[in-house]
């Protein structure tokens, strides 16, 4: 009697072990993925102080209110640019991790209506 309640719960038993490793590669891929966003972010705030490290080292040397206004109009030119960039970089990040959690939902697999 025993032996064949062993044998109807090994079913639920596997599929708890197979859930339980999608949800730790799932967490392992998040991980990653965190990672990879956090170098990306980190560089960004290096060239950010380097880019306000060059208008210090510009607005020192001025002469004329004329060379200010153009370290200045430099600097802004520089930071929209980045300001692009950033932008462009949060929306492929989130895309990648909404693209992994929903493929680990699938498990890979496609949707059943395709």
């Amino acid at each position: 009697m025993a032996d064949s309640a062993a044998d109807a719960s090994a079913p639920f038993l596997k599929m708890g072990k197979e859930q339980t490793e999608a949800v730790i590669g799932l967490q392992k891929e998040l991980l990653e993925a965190y990672e990879e966003a956090s170098r990306a972010w980190l560089e960004r705030v290096r060239s950010e102080v380097e880019l306000w490290s060059q208008l210090t080292a510009k607005l020192s040397a001025v002469r004329s209110p004329t060379d200010a206004a153009g370290a200045y109009q430099e600097w802004v030119g520089e930071h929209v640019k980045m300001a692009v960039d950033d932008g462009r970089r949060l929306t492929d990040d989130c895309q990648h991790f909404i693209e992994r959690v929903t493929r680990s939902f699938g498990n890979g697999r496609p949707a059943a209506g395709t």
